[in-house]
């Protein structure tokens, strides 16, 4: 029989099993898919399809299929102990759209076209895609194992069959394994992540998401070819916000198909009008609507809407309302599926209220596809919002919009429109933003090779701004091309690149600096080409210093080989540019100590580098150029962080020409820049090369004064000529620049100056402050949205997404009064009494969601992880203060009310949501607290502590919570899941008297005594000749006598009672008793050999007697407290030395006579971790007999590059020497290379002493 199946299908290799267009075939299909961690008595959620499918033959390859009694069920409990329950509306639903017929073509094993009638939903049509996932198998006959890439519903992938043959049946048992992970066309969506650079070293390490499907069939040959018998799947996915490695969320999707009987086709049912729906591979169409978090009607959303605005703009009115924090999200998806008319329509109501505009303007730039530009190029022409609204919506729009060839030629049209230009700052938003849009539309769409077309706007405006000379054009469009990142805008880029160019150039430095930055992106996207780029400007010595540097920077961010890098080191040998080299040298340095893996090779080749460069650069001083990375890697968490600091310097100015500083962060496989600002100083810069004589670069008295004196002359420099600019990129895009300029100086200098009179800004705001006034400002933004969409073998969406959204609250009220008050001039409050009342809030509340599960328009499950954060500083006080007489006064309410300053909660749900009982939604904890979990440890700690201030009526108090299951397999995840919840409040407290209120008080001492260093030293100074002139007077036996009197008088001169410098009061008022709190003093008694400082802290009360007094100078400290400074006593001494012939040393010593109880407790405790800490660090120890109050360590200069040290206890001793002390080795711009121990971020689960006050239901290993 079976020899007789191989002639019917040809023997050949990829026949398959087919349907015989006379039959009808009925199956039992049932599929389910669940999502948990797969632990036991752990809470997952999951849905169940159940149903009857009908095929019947129409012609030689067209198949109609039908569904019948179909039973959709969901799952949210813990398994085994809870049940699937029956969702009838929600079957109803999928049922109308089920019954309708739907046609296929089919043959030789593979389904075709698909067709239904026009109104069924995407989702459905994908849930018979999964069905007919079944029929599109290869058998290859001729071989028992073989691979194959072909078409199913997860894309174009690689599939692997292995076949076996029962000899009794004669039936063929198929197994087919689909690669998921290794798609060439892959049915999945990734949004969010276009900014974040890829790393595949990262990857090498471990991976956040890990697929894999099988597919089992048994196939009967029959003379119509193989017929499926029956059909099972198994589909799997690991997920994990860390490496997948440690513990993950677990998604297993199966379904199966039974054969139920096999019939003649006696009439085809009469289908109607149809149309096309695709190929068998899984469709995404209009899939990003649905937020994965929530599930909410959406009909009738414009009344929906503007309630919500209303709502939230009210709650949030004075303070973040925390509550209501999450309803911004819904708000996003309301207006995400409400027409651009319909947003007309919402302006139209809400723009004439300043609160709800702003919200409406806030939220709306989250519809990110064409509706939203449209809305903002119809308020362009109208001109209805101000520029600064203009570039705040924009800037976000254009940032978080949908990048699709279509929305781009729309955004193109906001770089011709009048009103772009109606404002510096706009402008400057609108060429920066859309070329934010080239470069995610190149990740998204074409990757190396998008189309010229959509960058080159920015291309013609940087050549226009060529044409032009203008240098402010110029540097503008060459940082948005920067942004952009695109492949052809490199030929535009050598243009303005010296030696690059195939014509002379002659720019300003600042063109050129712009120029080379903005081959940033394009050193990942076009490394050979950057790096030809970048090597050609920094091996031109003619060059400026900065641009040579530049070129180094932007050459190492292209990751060049080692080749390369030898090249580099070969040409810096011979580098007499100091600045340059020494840039270079500390740059190359850095990286070699580098442990993420994007610098896996590099670090390898630059330690060989500076093995070679340190005999010549090893000992460069720190006032050339620097260059700084830092950064630590940790493969359990796949997670890691980088700081990069560059300062350029060149020889003609102590003063840096550049300083930039980037944040990058690493996560599981990808690079996200966080944040980088730069600073340029070119027209500081270009004063002190003119005018500067006195400076020697040890920011002495001396330097410090010939600083001041240039710093007065800014006048001199070029109207053109900016001070300072300043720059700040987010997620490696630029977004805001701006230059200090002579302009602007002069505008401010005119405003706050002195003698400004009522034609100052500042003067109408000081009216207004005396009349009284309120501001109010609150911002909902949705700060990231990452989504990740894959097919899943039964049809549904699998979706892994973060959300993050915040809301932001400052409200200010407050009213002044000015005695006497202002007449004609500001500098009048500078004698006048000023008093001010104010209230306000500052705060914020940030949500973030992580999904992980189904999530359809009809329905949703999944694991979802549910965090909120909230920072609120509220405030209400009473000022006075006097500039002249050095008085500030502060009058706080008493404390009546908890406040939370600071708290963060967060939990992981299984949660079930349908369209059908929104209302219904189930949020099931995955560790339920009514369930006994016996099988593994349960970790519950429970703190709260306080620190109560009884004097004032209040305390700050910490309290945390947190249940965590602790599977040792699930290292590191298990950290994070589970509930947690932290807080810092200030709570009132009995106090001792009823407080009234709570005065501050601080006071500065009169100018009777000289405060500044340089009058100390010159105090000093005529003191001392005074001293040696009376002492020259004396003669004889009398000269010890005048020379006592001489140092008396100088003594005297200071006044043998000094005022204090400062004293600072903070009492609780009672009504008529004596006020309770405490009064600091400090005081400063400059002595012949060394000065003095003293401060004072006094207990101020009835009877209250204790004071801490201090007592310091250069080289030691004296600390007594308690009953008037008599109970307890330290001291702490240090000394220097450096003796011919010796090294240098540094020696500390603490000494105690008397110690309080709580201090030799905290101090024993501290004292059972030395020895091990001793030991990770490299020390050895020795038990001696030391004195028994007495702490001390030294520190010795070993060598250039290594110290060793030696601590004294009061019952050991330990130390470690030069050879040993790898771990102490000074990295300030040296040239040797240690590796320092760094023990695993967290090496074993929490430690059991983590919360002594909550018991542990088993012990953890």
């Amino acid at each position: 029989m079976w020899g007789f199946l191989l002639c019917h299908l040809v023997a050949l290799a990829g026949k398959c099993p087919g349907l015989n267009p006379k039959k009808t075939y009925e199956y039992k299909y049932e599929g389910m898919v669940n999502i948990g961690r797969g632990m036991p008595n752990l809470a997952e959620s999951g849905v169940r399809l159940m149903c009857k499918v009908k095929i019947i033959g129409v012609s030689a390859q067209t198949f109609l299929l039908r569904v019948s009694n179909l039973n959709f069920e969901e799952f949210n409990g813990i398994p085994g102990k809870n049940t699937f329950d029956a969702s009838p509306k929600l079957t109803k639903r999928i049922a109308a759209g089920l019954r309708k017929p739907f046609m296929f073509e089919y043959a030789k094993g593979r389904v075709g076209d698909i067709r239904t009638s026009a109104e069924i939903s995407d989702t459905i049509v994908n849930i018979v895609r999964g069905i007919l996932g079944f029929f599109q198998v290869t058998v290859k006959t001729t071989q028992r194992v073989y691979e194959l890439e072909e078409f199913g519903i997860h894309g174009l992938c690689q599939s692997t069959y292995a076949n076996v043959e029962d000899a009794n049946s004669q039936e063929l048992s198929v197994t087919q394994i689909v690669d998921i992970n290794n798609c060439k066309k892959k049915a999945a969506i990734y949004r969010g992540m276009a900014l974040a650079v890829d790393n595949k070293l990262s990857k090498e390490r471990g991976d956040s998401v890990i697929s894999t499907v099988r597919y089992v069939y048994t196939v009967k040959p029959t003379v119509d070819g193989g017929l499926i018998k029956k059909a099972h799947a198994l589909e799997r996915q690991h997920f994990s916000p860390f490496n997948v490695k440690g513990g993950n969320s677990k998604l297993q999707a199966m379904k199966e198909l039974v054969l139920l009987s096999v019939t003649d086709t006696v009439v085809t049912p009469a289908v109607g009008p149809m149309i096309s729906r695709g190929n068998l591979v899984y469709k995404f169409v209009k899939v990003l609507a649905q937020i994965p978090i929530l599930m909410k009607k959406l009909d009738d959303p414009v009344p929906k809407i503007a309630d919500m605005i209303k709502r939230l703009a009210q709650a949030n009115i004075y303070q973040t309302d925390s509550a209501t924090s999450e309803d911004v999200v819904v708000l996003f998806q309301l207006l995400r599926v409400t027409s651009l008319e319909n947003h007309e329509v919402l302006w139209k109501q809400l723009s004439g209220n300043d609160e709800h505009r702003r919200w409406l303007l806030d939220t709306i730039v989250e519809v990110a596809d064409a509706r939203v530009l449209k809305f903002l190029k119809n308020r362009f022409k109208a001109g209805d919002v101000s520029a600064n609204e203009a570039g705040q919506t924009l800037l976000i729009a254009f940032n978080h919009l949908a990048a699709e060839t279509d929305l781009m030629e729309m955004a193109k049209e906001f770089l011709s429109m009048p009103f772009s230009k109606s404002h510096p700052m706009l402008w400057n938003t609108v060429v920066l933003s859309y070329g934010s849009l080239v470069y995610r539309y190149c990740t998204y769409e074409y990757g190396t090779s998008c189309p010229v077309a959509v960058v080159q706007p920015l291309l013609d405006l940087v050549i226009d701004g060529l044409k032009r000379n203008s240098e402010l054009d110029m540097v503008l469009a060459l940082k948005a091309i920067g942004n952009a990142g695109h492949p052809s805008s490199i030929k535009t880029i050598r243009r303005f690149l010296p030696g690059v160019s195939a014509a002379p150039v002659t720019l300003p430095p600042r063109v050129l600096s712009a120029a080379v930055q903005s081959l940033r992106h394009l050193a990942v996207r076009d490394p050979h080409s950057v790096q030809d780029i970048t090597v050609s400007l920094f091996v031109q010595r003619h060059l400026p210093t900065e641009i040579r540097m530049l070129a180094c920077m932007i050459l190492f961010e292209t990751k060049p080989p080692l080749a390369l890098v030898s090249t580099v080191t070969a040409f810096l040998l011979e580098e007499a540019d100091m600045h340059v080299a020494s840039f270079s040298y500390s740059l190359i340095g850095s990286i070699a100590k580098s442990s993420t893996p994007d610098n896996h090779f590099l670090s390898t080749a630059c330690n060989v580098a500076v093995k070679i460069l340190a005999p010549k650069f090893g000992r460069v001083s720190y006032h050339y150029s620097k260059a700084m990375h830092l950064d630590w890697f940790n493969d359990d968490f796949l997670i890691g962080t980088a700081t990069e600091i560059f300062m350029l310097k060149n020889a003609a100015s102590y003063i840096p020409t550049e300083i930039v500083t980037k944040g990058k962060f690493h996560f599981i496989g990808k690079i996200l820049q966080l944040v980088e600002l730069g600073f340029r100083a070119d027209g500081i810069k270009e004063l002190f090369r003119q005018n500067i004589q006195v400076f020697n670069g040890h920011l002495s008295y001396s330097d410090f004064k010939a600083i001041f004196k240039v710093l007065q002359d800014w006048q001199t420099l070029p109207e053109d000529k900016p001070l300072l600019s300043a720059y700040t990129q987010i997620f490696g895009q630029e977004f805001f620049f701006a230059d200090l300029n002579k302009d602007l100086i002069r505008s401010v200098i005119k405003t706050v100056s002195p003698s400004a009179g009522k034609e100052s800004p500042v003067w109408k705001m000081i009216e207004n402050l005396q009349k009284g006034m309120s501001w109010h400002w609150t911002k909902p933004f949705l700060m990231f949205e990452t989504r990740y969409i894959q097919a899943t073998s039964l049809g549904l969406p699998l979706e892994i997404s973060k959300y993050y959204n915040t809301v932001t609250t400052i409200t200010v009220n407050a009213k002044a009064a000015i005695s006497p008050p202002l007449t004609n001039r500001l500098g009048q409050l500078l004698t006048s009494d000023v008093s001010l009342v104010t209230d306000g809030f500052a705060g914020f509340s940030k949500d973030q969601f992580v999904f992980h599960g189904i999530n359809t328009d009809i329905f949703q499950c999944g694991a979802e992880l549910k965090s909120k954060t909230v920072v609120a500083m509220p405030w209400e006080f009473s000022m006075k203060m006097n500039v002249k007489k050095n008085t500030f006064e502060i009058d706080l309410p008493p404390c009546k009310k908890e406040t939370k300053l600071f708290s963060v909660k967060f939990d992981v749900y299984a949660v079930s949501r349908n369209i059908e009982e929104p209302s219904l939604a189930k949020m099931t904890p995955m560790m339920p607290d009514s369930i006994e979990i016996v099988k593994f440890d349960i970790y519950h700690p429970q703190v709260k502590v306080c620190a109560e201030a009884n004097i004032y009526g209040a305390a700050f108090c910490i309290e945390s919570e947190a249940t965590r299951s602790h599977y040792i397999d699930e290292y590191p995840l298990y950290y994070f899941l589970g509930y947690t919840n932290f807080a810092y409040t200030i709570q009132p407290v009995q106090s001792n008297k009823s407080v009234d209120k709570i005065h501050i008080e601080m006071n500065a001492s009169p100018t009777k005594y000289p405060v500044s260093v340089r009058h100390l030293l010159d105090t000093l100074r005529r003191l001392s000749k005074d001293a040696t002139k009376s002492f020259h007077l004396s003669s004889g036996s009398s000269s010890s006598r005048m020379s006592h009197q001489a140092s008396f008088k100088a003594k005297e001169a200071w006044n043998v009672n000094p005022e204090p410098l400062f004293t600072i009061k903070a009492l609780a008022m009672s009504g008529n008793t004596k006020p309770e709190g405490y009064e600091a003093a400090a005081y400063y008694t400059p002595a012949a050999q060394t000065d003095n400082a003293q401060l004072i802290v006094s207990q101020v009360g009835e009877e209250a007697n204790w004071k801490l007094c201090t007592d310091a100078n250069v080289d030691k400290m004296h600390l007594r407290w308690g009953a008037e400074c008599q109970s307890y006593e330290m001291s702490m001494k240090t000394a220097t030395t450096h003796l011919p012939g010796s090294k240098p040393t540094l020696k500390a010593k603490i000494h105690w006579k008397t110690v309080s109880g709580y201090m030799t407790e905290v101090g024993k405790s501290i004292e059972k971790y030395i020895p091990g800490m001793a030991f990770l660090l490299g020390f050895y120890q020795k038990h001696d007999t030391n004195s028994k109050h007495e702490v001390s360590a030294s520190v010795v200069a070993a060598t250039a590059g290594s110290i060793a040290m030696k601590i004294k206890l009061p019952d050991v001793v330990t130390q470690a020497d030069s050879s040993s002390c790898s771990r102490f080795t000074l990295h300030a711009w040296t040239k040797q290379q240690h590796t320092a121990y760094n023990p695993p971020l967290f090496s074993r689960p929490f430690p059991e002493t983590f919360s002594p006050t909550s018991p542990r239901s088993s012990t953890h290993p």
